[in-house]
């Protein structure tokens, strides 16, 4: 299986497609998701709600492979959180092969629109992911990443 087809499967498969309470909760107070299949294992690990700090990472045949690290916050009270992320779980199920990394460029569901912005490749790249609520930027993440090479 290709890198990006794994990675669209595992980010729709952890956080898109859980529950509230599906994630593992570890010693250290983060929350985790995991997903597998064929040679490659996904690992996304959390910390804090809002605002929240994440790092996501895929091994190949028990080596690390690929990471990406993003911070995001809900910036405006005028939605309730929960229908902010639930909103964010919707459009990360759009994601593609092509950009693996967050959504797709542009999703619109009721009043929310989610906008993504990258620039690069799988093997580097930078992006900002907006949602916005009757036009007004209601959340913010901003992301980086890419692949990673052991000695």
């Amino acid at each position: 299986m290709e890198l990006r087809k794994f990675l669209a499967q595992a980010k729709i498969a952890a956080y898109a497609s859980r529950r509230e309470g599906d994630e593992s909760i570890l010693e250290d107070g983060c929350k985790e998701l995991t997903f597998e299949g064929g040679e490659f294992k996904y690992r996304d690990r959390y910390f804090g709600f809002n605002p929240f700090i994440d790092e996501e990472n895929v091994w190949q045949n028990g080596k690390i492979l690929w990471s990406m690290n993003y911070y995001g916050r809900i910036i405006s009270d005028i939605v309730p959180a929960k229908h902010v992320y639930q909103f964010l779980q919707k459009a990360m199920r759009q994601v593609s092969e092509d950009r693996p990394f967050r959504g797709p460029n542009n999703f619109k569901d009721a009043d929310f629109e989610y906008i993504d912005e990258s620039e690069g490749t799988i093997e580097n790249f930078r992006g900002t992911e907006i949602i916005r609520s009757k036009g007004q930027e209601i959340y913010r993440l901003d992301y980086h990443g890419g692949f990673i090479k052991s000695k």
